[in-house]
Protein backbone atom coordinates (compact mmCIF):
# COMPACT_ATOMS: atom_id res chain seq x y z
CA UNK A 1 0.00 0.00 0.00
CA UNK A 2 1.19 3.49 -0.77
CA UNK A 3 1.30 6.46 1.54
CA UNK A 4 -1.60 8.84 1.09
CA UNK A 5 -1.34 12.61 1.03
CA UNK A 6 -3.28 12.85 4.29
CA UNK A 7 -0.81 10.50 6.00
CA UNK A 8 2.10 12.63 4.77
CA UNK A 9 0.39 15.85 5.93
CA UNK A 10 -0.33 14.30 9.31
CA UNK A 11 3.28 13.12 9.67
CA UNK A 12 4.58 16.57 8.78
CA UNK A 13 2.20 18.23 11.24
CA UNK A 14 3.30 15.88 14.03
CA UNK A 15 6.97 16.56 13.22
CA UNK A 16 6.32 20.32 13.35
CA UNK A 17 4.60 20.01 16.72
CA UNK A 18 7.46 17.97 18.13
CA UNK A 19 9.99 20.51 16.86
CA UNK A 20 8.00 23.37 18.37
CA UNK A 21 7.77 21.57 21.71
CA UNK A 22 11.52 20.93 21.73
CA UNK A 23 12.19 24.64 21.27
CA UNK A 24 10.05 25.41 24.30
CA UNK A 25 11.99 23.08 26.61
CA UNK A 26 14.37 24.63 29.14
CA UNK A 27 17.90 24.84 27.79
CA UNK A 28 16.79 24.63 24.16
CA UNK A 29 18.42 27.44 22.26
CA UNK A 30 19.27 31.05 23.04
CA UNK A 31 15.65 32.08 23.56
CA UNK A 32 15.15 29.45 26.25
CA UNK A 33 18.40 30.43 27.97
CA UNK A 34 17.43 34.12 27.91
CA UNK A 35 13.97 33.27 29.18
CA UNK A 36 15.42 31.14 31.98
CA UNK A 37 17.79 33.96 32.96
CA UNK A 38 14.87 36.42 33.10
CA UNK A 39 12.82 33.91 35.10
CA UNK A 40 15.72 33.39 37.53
CA UNK A 41 16.07 37.14 38.02
CA UNK A 42 12.34 37.45 38.70
CA UNK A 43 12.41 34.47 41.07
CA UNK A 44 15.42 35.93 42.89
CA UNK A 45 13.60 39.23 43.26
CA UNK A 46 10.46 37.51 44.57
CA UNK A 47 12.00 34.87 46.82
CA UNK A 48 15.55 35.95 47.73
CA UNK A 49 15.93 39.73 47.56
CA UNK A 50 14.07 40.40 50.80
CA UNK A 51 17.09 38.97 52.65
CA UNK A 52 19.88 38.95 50.06
CA UNK A 53 18.99 42.32 48.40
CA UNK A 54 18.44 42.72 44.67
CA UNK A 55 22.18 43.02 44.09
CA UNK A 56 23.02 40.04 46.32
CA UNK A 57 24.80 42.20 48.90
CA UNK A 58 22.63 41.12 51.84
CA UNK A 59 22.23 44.78 52.79
CA UNK A 60 18.53 44.55 53.67
CA UNK A 61 17.26 44.83 57.25
CA UNK A 62 16.43 41.12 57.24
CA UNK A 63 19.76 40.24 55.66
CA UNK A 64 21.67 42.24 58.25
CA UNK A 65 19.76 40.73 61.17
CA UNK A 66 20.31 37.20 59.78
CA UNK A 67 23.94 37.99 58.91
CA UNK A 68 23.55 36.60 55.39
CA UNK A 69 26.64 36.44 53.23
CA UNK A 70 27.16 38.80 50.32
CA UNK A 71 26.41 36.53 47.35
CA UNK A 72 28.94 38.49 45.29
CA UNK A 73 31.76 37.74 47.76
CA UNK A 74 34.69 35.45 47.04
CA UNK A 75 33.51 33.24 49.92
CA UNK A 76 30.25 32.50 48.10
CA UNK A 77 31.55 32.61 44.54
CA UNK A 78 34.33 30.07 45.26
CA UNK A 79 31.71 27.44 46.10
CA UNK A 80 30.89 24.94 43.38
CA UNK A 81 27.60 25.04 41.52
CA UNK A 82 26.66 21.83 43.31
CA UNK A 83 27.31 23.41 46.71
CA UNK A 84 25.25 26.49 45.86
CA UNK A 85 22.49 24.31 44.47
CA UNK A 86 22.44 22.26 47.68
CA UNK A 87 22.04 25.40 49.80
CA UNK A 88 19.25 26.76 47.61
CA UNK A 89 17.48 23.41 47.29
CA UNK A 90 17.78 22.11 50.85
CA UNK A 91 18.32 25.32 52.81
CA UNK A 92 20.99 26.22 55.34
CA UNK A 93 20.77 27.61 58.84
CA UNK A 94 17.71 29.91 58.86
CA UNK A 95 17.29 29.86 55.08
CA UNK A 96 14.54 27.49 53.95
CA UNK A 97 14.98 25.04 51.10
CA UNK A 98 13.36 25.91 47.79
CA UNK A 99 13.58 22.68 45.78
CA UNK A 100 10.04 21.56 46.61
CA UNK A 101 8.22 24.84 45.98
CA UNK A 102 10.34 25.97 43.00
CA UNK A 103 11.65 22.78 41.45
CA UNK A 104 15.16 21.66 40.57
CA UNK A 105 15.39 23.58 37.29
CA UNK A 106 14.55 26.88 38.96
CA UNK A 107 17.10 26.20 41.71
CA UNK A 108 19.73 25.56 39.02
CA UNK A 109 18.75 28.80 37.31
CA UNK A 110 19.18 30.62 40.63
CA UNK A 111 22.74 29.27 40.86
CA UNK A 112 23.43 30.82 37.45
CA UNK A 113 21.88 34.08 38.64
CA UNK A 114 24.13 34.13 41.72
CA UNK A 115 27.12 33.62 39.42
CA UNK A 116 25.93 36.58 37.37
CA UNK A 117 25.67 38.71 40.52
CA UNK A 118 29.27 37.78 41.28
CA UNK A 119 30.39 38.83 37.82
CA UNK A 120 31.05 35.30 36.62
Amino acid sequence: MGTTRNQIKTSLAVAALISSAALALPGSGAYARASYAADAAATFKAKCASCHAADGSGSTAAGKSLKVLDLRSAEVQKQSDAQLYEIIAKGKDKMPGYEKPLGADTCKALVAHIRKLGGK
